[in-house]
């Protein structure tokens, strides 16, 4: 079954050669070229992809990552003006996966489509069949094969890096992690972005899944070296 990926710029010449490049691979690709409609195809169709533009008529690609949050876990990567380090942060900020600076390689925008879509196909950590595939902690659980959140009746919308990041520290529990690793390990070796996506990752996950983010029960920090996921038991 084809990929879809949804291609959103105000910028007609890019999102067409985008779109050409992708459709050579066999995707199917939908194009939006400003926030409005960006949000009303996200609304409509659950795509593998949203490659998103920060700066879009309507709706920025701030608000529609947002907006989209409230509704999607589908992988979302921003496209960022060159060295505005703060387009990045807030992307993350928002709920994106990952960024990419413009101007771009569209080999490199292929290569880190690729990237994102294997990652949201499979569990980040390789596990023997004889493991759980749901796991219970207190109120929390974590189903790994469907990769979904609950938190008593109620079901938590999680992005695919932050799933991957639960997932990898819950299966190596007291294990510390540090920035570094993380980032190898969930965004890949060839990864260009640097530590403090871990950071804003790990902040909003925790937002999503500790009832007190000040004063975590499940995700710690070891101050200087990383982060962990503390055994309850």
């Amino acid at each position: 079954m084809a990929k879809k990926v949804l291609v959103v710029d105000d910028e007609k010449l890019i999102v067409k050669g985008i779109r050409f490049s992708l459709e050579q691979d066999g995707m199917e690709v939908d194009c939006a070229y400003d926030g409005e409609e960006a949000l009303e195809l996200a609304r409509k169709t659950e795509y593998d992809v949203v490659l998103l533009d920060v700066m879009l008529p309507k709706l920025s690609g701030f608000e529609v990552c947002q907006q989209i949050r409230e509704f999607s876990s589908m992988p979302i990567i921003m496209l960022t003006a060159k060295g505005d380090d703060m387009d990045k942060i807030l992307g993350l900020e928002y709920g994106a996966d990952d960024y990419i600076t413009k101007p771009f390689n569209i080999l490199e925008v292929k290569a880190r489509i690729k990237a994102i879509m294997r990652r949201s196909g499979r569990n980040v950590v390789t596990r023997s069949s004889n493991e759980k595939k749901v796991i219970t902690i207190d109120d929390m659980k974590i189903d790994c094969e469907n990769r979904r959140v609950f938190i008593g009746d109620k079901e938590i919308n999680l992005t695919v890096k932050e799933f991957d990041l639960l997932e990898l520290m819950v299966l190596n529990p007291n294990k510390v992690y540090s920035r570094e690793n993380l980032l190898n390990i969930v965004w890949g070796y060839d990864y260009p972005g640097d530590v403090r996506t871990v950071d804003v990752h790990i902040r909003r996950l925790r937002e999503k899944i500790e009832s007190n983010p000040s004063e975590p029960k499940y995700i710690h920090t070891k101050w200087g070296v990383g982060y962990f996921f503390k055994n309850q038991e």
